[in-house]
């Protein structure tokens, strides 16, 4: 089973170790604060009051065993540099590390941060995003300028085939998976739904109205998927 530590309970911190926990994989955290260990503790497989600057402190933790770290250490940009330099010299294979801007990104960078995270750009990108294409649902990046996403279908998608629109070539994405919510009549009466998941979309499968469609490709593609619709003119008023 895997094994991760966070180090640093912030909010960010916190929601990064409780969803890794919840998942159900080994969880060790670290913060100096010993009120933020004691409301945490029942809920990971282990919790230490810990510098996590101190070398000698950390390989007592057995960290060198750890899958991968997350450095989530707020707005203590000096101790997120050394903690992330102590992990990288311990020798954990893969580090997270939240910076507050880009010029604390390469610094963690270069001390030895696998994939660094700027939480303030990322979510004011994703924010302006899905202001720009409010029909994307869900945007993971999985590295510079690519990403998945999932995006409801465009009103001229319907009732084609994905040979049809033919996406590779048309907007230089590939279509993953399909969800569909499948309506069902209850004995009341009411109309359900269940969420159905075509994850082998073929080339004869139709698109249908509601669709959702999980993409893989540039994000300039996916963006000019995504906006390129039919515009309609516009009514002129009358005088």
């Amino acid at each position: 089973m895997a094994q991760y530590v966070v180090i640093g309970l912030g909010a960010f911190g916190r929601k990064v170790a409780l969803t890794l926990a919840e998942k159900g994989v080994d969880v060790m955290v670290i913060d100096r604060d010993k009120d933020s260990i004691e409301s945490i503790k029942d809920h990971v497989a282990a919790a230490l009051i810990m510098d996590s600057t101190d070398e000698n402190a950390m390989r007592s933790s057995e960290i060198d065993s750890i899958d991968a770290a997350v450095v989530a250490l707020g707005d203590n940009q000096e101790e997120a540099i050394l903690t992330t330099a102590v992990l990288k010299k311990i020798g954990v294979p893969y580090i997270v590390a939240r910076a507050m801007n880009a010029q604390y990104a390469e610094v963690l960078k270069t001390v030895g941060a696998h994939r660094v995270i700027v939480i303030e750009e990322q979510m004011g990108e994703m924010i302006a995003k899905r202001l720009l294409s409010p029909e994307i649902y869900q945007h993971v990046v999985l590295t510079t300028g690519h990403s998945l996403v999932e995006i409801q279908a465009r009103e001229e998608f319907v009732g084609k085939t994905i040979r049809q629109l033919d996406f590779r070539k048309t907007y230089g994405i590939n279509i993953i998976a399909i969800q569909r919510k499948i309506p069902h009549v209850d004995d009341d009466g009411n109309i359900t739904y269940t969420i159905t998941v075509n994850d082998v979309p073929g080339p004869n499968d139709i698109i249908e109205k509601d669709d959702i469609l999980v993409v893989v490709g540039a994000d300039k593609n996916i963006e000019q998927m995504s906006i390129e619709k039919e515009k309609k003119p516009r009514a002129h008023k009358q005088k």
